[in-house]
């Protein structure tokens, strides 16, 4: 009998343990049913089929530099990221955008398993890619949410191939508070001249004239007054873009493209952008103009910057972040730069902030040498989910930013670090470092709870300005740079996008020319900038002759049929 008795005490005992068990999920159950689950928590049940895997590491190849990755992703963000999903990546990035790399992949057969490229066509002819759209339609109800099905459209090979090859890293819906690109002017220089009107280059070239003639020297160092990053592809993004944005277009690459017909031209060849570089020509040969622009390294281009030598430069808004930390952690506020609509004459306006819409070709593929693509696409889908995206912008919640009534907020001691710690984002993890590898949201677009995924609001970027550069904004009348500029519901969409995203068939007779173009551009532009005022005509004829000899409207036409049927297919 007393075995039997205490069998029955434990059978008691287990009963009661279990109703007690029963009582506490309930309560738990019930607080849910409140709402009080937090993001954490939502997190961890978005994220459960990951925790029951092996930890695994994945190869990517980058077709850009980044100089914020850490290793083993150590950091606050790549270390929650490890945790959430089981997933290292193993990062190589290039400088030279992948012309080098991918070619050599393609011709190995041997690739990581992810490739982010500029242009894939290289890839899929090699058949080196898997097609993302049934991965995306069963395991990427993340990003199927971003894009949209309009998004996941664009996402298609060809008319003839509705392939998903590239998953777009673009940002989705972007309201961009910089302008994308300006001429960038330091502070000091409008201060001191009183705040003069800068909407054309020859106003900009009379203020940078002026202000060396009062200031020779910076620092004990000769004054620079315009300098550009022309270091490998940096010299058609900043200064032969220059063509494009100073006379009422766009960035589109190489080429300009009607915006009735669709036709293609390759941009330089347009009349109004001699006379562009004709400015450039006179810049030089009134002492202007950095003699080093065409021959220094990114580096150098930093570091001139950053010394507070330099009054402008012209050029997109990624290429000043450099400078433009290193100024403020040195304290040298008034050599700071705001940016500036600038264009040839009255007669246009700056199209920096015309949309392109969702921009794809460019992005992230999964290759055949993927061991496991359905891991591959959960891990950018877990980076294009809501928790991740707020993560990737505002960091760690409780040690990058708090919960304040139900707002997300950056304590000042945080913004402090931020602004002036140019290595914060390598540090945390946070910015561009994971955000490049999956779609993302851009600025000005809600959550769920109706705050911004991105911290650049406006907002918080007033908040944000050095004292000098409200005072220099205030004096034109503004409250944001962005201000000064004709914003995108000036202008239609693009219903091409951005064309230099369309991929050029590898090994085509249009990617020959192209190249062939490209190097006479980089060889004959230059020259007719240094030259003798004089001799600036006929060096830009020699130019045009040499484009002509390349087969030139031979490409056009070509290119011309790409963006028709990128805008034919798009519009089905």
């Amino acid at each position: 009998m007393g075995i039997w008795k205490r069998s029955l005490q434990l059978i008691f005992i287990l009963l009661f343990l279990s109703w007690l068990a029963a009582c506490q999920n309930s309560e738990e159950s019930d607080g849910s049913a409140e709402g009080d689950q937090t993001n954490e928590e939502n997190t961890e049940e978005k994220n459960s089929s990951f925790n029951e895997l092996e930890p695994v590491t994945l190869t990517v190849f980058d077709s850009d530099t980044n100089p914020d990755w850490v290793e083993d992703m150590d950091t606050p963000v790549g270390r929650k990221i490890k945790e959430d999903t089981g997933v290292t990546l193993e990062a190589e990035f290039d400088i030279e955008g992948g012309e080098t790399k991918i070619p050599l992949m393609t011709a190995s057969g041997d690739y990581p398993d992810l490739i982010v490229s500029k242009g894939a066509s290289q890839l899929v002819d090699a058949n080196a890619l898997i097609d993302l759209a049934p991965l995306i339609e069963e395991h990427a109800p993340n990003i199927k949410e971003m894009l949209g099905e309009d998004g996941i459209n664009r996402l298609k090979w060809s008319e003839d191939d509705p392939s998903i090859y590239v998953l777009t890293t673009s940002p989705v819906d972007n309201q961009a508070l910089t302008p994308g690109y300006g001429a960038w002017i330091q502070h000091a220089v409008v201060k001191e001249l009183g705040y003069p009107e800068i909407t054309t280059l020859d106003d900009l070239k009379n203020v940078l004239k002026e202000y060396k003639e009062l200031h020779p020297e910076i620092d004990g160092q000769p004054t620079i007054p315009l300098t550009m990053n022309t270091d490998s592809w940096r010299i058609q993004s900043s200064f032969l873009n220059s063509g494009f944005m100073m006379t009422g277009a766009s960035d589109d690459g190489e080429y300009y493209i009607d915006p009735t017909s669709y036709e293609a031209t390759l941009h330089y060849r347009r009349p109004v952008e001699k006379e562009v570089f004709k400015w450039w020509n006179e810049m030089n040969a009134e002492g202007l103009l950095d003699s080093e622009m065409f021959v220094q390294k990114s580096d150098q281009f930093d570091s001139k910057l950053s010394s507070g030598r330099v009054l402008a430069t012209i050029g997109p808004d990624y290429l000043m972040n450099s400078a433009q930390e290193a100024l403020r952690e040195s304290g040298m506020e008034e050599r700071m730069y705001g940016v500036y609509p600038v264009t040839l004459s009255e007669d246009y306006k700056s199209h920096t902030y015309q949309s392109n819409g969702l921009q794809v070709g460019w992005g992230i593929s999964i290759t055949e040498d993927c061991e496991d693509p359905v891991r591959a696409i959960k891990f950018l889908d877990y980076l294009a989910s809501e928790e991740t995206q707020i993560m990737l912008n505002w960091g760690i919640e409780g040690e990058h930013h708090e919960i304040v009534d139900g707002e997300r907020v950056i304590p000042e001691e945080e913004w402090e670090k931020r602004n002036s710690d140019q290595d914060y984002l390598k540090k945390t993890g946070m910015g561009y470092n994971f955000a490049r590898f999956a779609p993302r949201y851009g600025d000005g677009v809600l959550d769920s709870t109706g705050q911004p995924f991105t911290i650049n609001t406006r907002e918080l970027a007033m908040e944000n300005q050095t004292d000098v550069e409200k005072e220099v904004l205030e004096a034109y009348g503004v409250e944001l740079w962005q201000d000064l500029f004709p914003l995108s519901d000036e202008f239609p969409v693009k219903p091409w996008g951005a064309a230099y995203n369309i991929s050029i068939p590898a090994n085509s007779e249009l990617q020959t020319i192209n190249q062939r173009a490209l190097d006479i551009t980089k060889q004959l532009v230059p020259k007719a900038i240094l030259e003798k005022p004089d001799q600036f005509d006929a060096v830009w004829d020699e130019y045009m002759q040499a484009l002509e000899s390349a087969n030139i409207e031979k490409a056009e036409e070509e290119y011309t049929k790409l963006i028709q049927e990128k805008v034919e297919l798009w519009s089905n």
